[in-house]
């Protein structure tokens, strides 16, 4: 089974969100951030929202795909528009998914079933992080279509392959192996504000909480809040501190290639290996026999002072040489940023921080807001700049191709996609 390409109308009623929406529109993506931060507890917030050490690079993310600058082109036919594409093989609405957070259901009580949810009737990818908080059968039990799953390797190996197994029980039409959190990378913010398993209790988070109503009925209402994939999974979990000591000491350091193929052996179905950010780790990656790569720096919150994801895409895409396929994720608040990723070699493209915002401030109704902010901006811009089919889209379309890409621009002659 796969997402399907068409938009499908959802059964459900309006909710008072949608109303809401309806009343007062978000007219971009930063618009959803403000609203969220009002209603999202300050510690969960900040968790999305932080990259680490300097956050140099988490900045870097969203500020370099100002330096990639789009024809505008005039008198041209732009009726019959299509966004439609496929992403791994899987046909997609428009060439966009939802990328794997975690603690998403610490934005909003039920948040990964929410924000499946509104990406199954955006008809686009949903991806379930290992770190939800809903589990693997949560979002396949609330759900009616295929997501992916997000996979950390651990160091309890009998873990992870149960983990996989029930990924595959679910129905998951693709795994996300994510390769760049061996270890922790420092986030400032989420040290100050006391963000553990389970969270501190201090006055100060105390009376933040006093200020979130919304958040705290919806917390009040559900019985997901722990990370429901690994508690009751494994071996001695079976708490919040014992939960909290289990996830610090798994992170596997040791993490190999030859264990990336373990993980594609044990799954056997679509493989897409996220945060690939240097030319030098693409045969490897390669021999993998995956399918796909995501060029991703993990929002900003591992190395800081690594390129920004933009950045990194050119060069990534020249190693591949259309041997797999080259995903994005990093720093997309618009659907330009979108077009820029695709024009500048990306098949498909992920958005996290984006659809959080959307999900912080309304829930379900926030994230389908998100996506049709994103599609609205991507179909407009791909339009004034000549092209009426997503597909099409390729270097041709920038003024400059920045980041010394290889991609043909200003007037090329053909398509290097």
């Amino acid at each position: 089974m796969s997402v399907h390409a068409t938009r499908m109308p959802s059964s459900r009623p309006p909710s008072g969100m949608s109303r809401f929406f309806a009343a007062k529109p978000a007219t971009c993506i930063e618009d959803l951030r403000v609203l969220a931060e009002k209603r999202v507890p300050r510690m969960f917030y900040d968790y999305a929202d932080s990259g680490s050490y300097t956050e140099g690079t988490y900045r870097a993310n969203t500020a370099d795909f100002a330096a990639v600058k789009l024809r505008q082109r005039v008198a041209v036919d732009m009726r019959n528009r299509t966004l439609a594409s496929t992403m791994v093989g899987q046909p997609v609405s428009m060439p966009v998914a939802l990328a794997p957070t975690g603690l998403t259901g610490m934005q909003h009580a039920d948040g990964e079933i929410l924000a499946a949810r509104a990406a199954a009737a955006a008809g686009v990818p949903f991806t379930l992080s290992t770190m939800s908080i809903c589990s693997i059968e949560d979002v396949a039990e609330n759900t009616d279509r295929p997501f992916w799953f997000q996979l950390y390797v651990m160091r309890d190996r009998d873990f992870i392959g149960r983990l996989i197994d029930r990924a595959k029980a679910a129905g998951c039409s693709a795994l996300v192996l994510t390769l760049d959190l061996q270890i922790l990378g420092q986030r400032h913010k989420d040290i100050k504000n006391g963000l553990s398993t389970p969270p501190k209790p201090t006055v100060r988070n105390l009376i933040n909480l006093a200020t979130k109503p919304r958040w705290c009925m919806g917390m009040l209402g559900t019985k997901r809040r722990t990370f429901r994939n690994i508690a009751g999974h494994a071996q001695g979990v079976t708490d919040l501190s014992s939960l909290s000591a289990w996830t610090v000491e798994q992170f596997d350091p040791t993490l190999t290639w030859d264990d990336v193929k373990w993980v594609r052996d044990r799954w056997g179905g679509t493989l897409i290996l996220k945060g690939i950010l240097d030319p030098e780790d693409i045969p490897p990656a390669l021999a993998t026999g995956a399918e796909a790569l995501i060029v991703s720096n993990h929002g900003g919150r591992q190395l800081d002072g690594a390129p920004s994801s933009i950045e990194a895409l050119p060069a990534i895409v020249d190693a591949v040489g259309g041997r797999m396929e080259v995903l994005f994720d990093g720093g997309i608040r618009s659907g330009q940023d979108v077009l820029k990723a695709l024009a500048l070699g990306a098949k498909g493209t992920f958005i996290g921080r984006a659809f959080l915002y959307g999900l912080g401030a309304g829930g379900e109704a926030g994230v389908t807001e998100a996506l049709t902010i994103i599609r609205k901006e991507l179909d407009v811009s791909m339009a004034m700049c000549g092209l009426r089919d997503v597909t099409q889209v390729d270097g041709r379309i920038l003024a400059r191709a920045p980041y010394g890409s290889p991609v043909k621009a200003a007037g090329a002659p053909d398509s290097t996609r």
